[in-house]
């Protein structure tokens, strides 16, 4: 019986290594890197609901991906994949768009890029315990510091511990269902495919992101002008669809907690985007609470095997 048409699934592996994970992970990253900025711009002036830009974009880009799926006649996740699939759903075309949208409502796309600076050691905490790596001692230290760097820094943002506000929240529980989700999609893209993975996910979330999209139409109208709308297509089609094929595919070339470590060029990326388009004030504040997160992530996962 051959691998294709049995019931045994196999166990993923790493793609054979080279640094073309690493360029690959890279050019998702960047891609990515646009997604923090160009939210903001979407819902600040409060043209577009957070709950339409969330959702929205994920049902383009599942127009997109059954439109891709079909052409090329793909086959349909097996057994336990498509329990991988619903995992990579929650988290990556779900879970991070809407709370992400929802704390952009009320902070700083530059603020938002630091907290989300946790999300390397996030997807490198993760890949270690779905890939059953044996970190020591020194990758939890450096983990539980980062963690605490971007909580201090969340919390002198917003004027003290006592004014650490929902967005924050909101931020930090984005960053846990999103390194979720990317380490259950590195991990299936090994066996499914980069693109192929991010597809699926985004048809079975279909259901539930067509009818939020419809009620939040229905509620509020989304209206914006040509900016806006630039913005929200860049979401649907770069942000939910296309970054995530090199994204995965460099995560399923692997290892993935190595390629991890290029996401620690995604808010220093993120800020400079709303510096520029947004015109951000970049305080000093922010630049040490960058240098502070990203400092602490690149510590837990370059010591994540000592």
């Amino acid at each position: 019986m051959k691998p294709h048409n049995s019931a045994t699934l196999i166990p993923a592996k790493p793609l054979p290594k080279s640094q073309a994970g690493l360029w690959w992970g890279l050019l998702g990253v960047t891609a990515f890197s646009f997604t923090v900025p160009f939210t903001s711009v979407t819902v600040e002036n409060g043209q577009m609901s957070p709950l339409f830009v969330g959702s929205g974009r994920a049902v383009i880009a599942a127009l997109l991906a059954a439109a891709a799926l079909w052409l090329t006649r793909q086959n349909l996740p097996r057994g336990k994949q498509w329990v991988q699939v619903a995992v990579v759903a929650g988290g990556a075309v779900i879970g991070f768009p809407l709370l992400t949208s929802f704390a952009l409502t009320t902070a700083p796309a530059s603020h938002g890029a630091v907290v989300i600076g946790l999300l390397p050691a996030g997807t490198a905490i993760m890949a270690v315990i779905r890939g059953h790596e044996r970190p020591g001692r020194a990758f939890w230290v450096a983990a539980v510091i980062g963690a605490i760097a971007a909580v201090v820094f969340a919390a002198i943002q917003g004027g003290g511990l006592a004014g650490l506000h929902r967005s924050d929240l909101l931020l930090f529980a984005a960053v846990v269902v999103c390194a979720i989700g990317y380490a259950e999609g590195g991990l299936l893209s090994r066996e499914l495919g980069s693109w192929q993975t991010i597809s699926w996910a985004l048809v079975l979330a279909s259901p539930l992101t067509i009818v939020l999209t419809g009620i939040t139409v229905a509620q509020q109208p989304p209206t914006g002008a040509l900016i806006e709308w630039g913005a929200f297509a860049y979401l649907a089609v770069v942000s939910m669809f296309l970054g995530f094929f090199a994204w995965y595919h460099g995560l399923a070339i692997g290892p993935m907690a190595k390629v991890s470590q290029v996401q620690l060029t995604q808010p220093v990326m993120s800020i400079c985007w709303a510096g520029l388009f947004l015109h951000e004030d970049i305080a000093w504040p922010t630049v040490l609470g960058s240098v502070a997160v990203i400092g602490c992530t690149l510590l837990a996962v370059r010591a994540r095997n000592s």
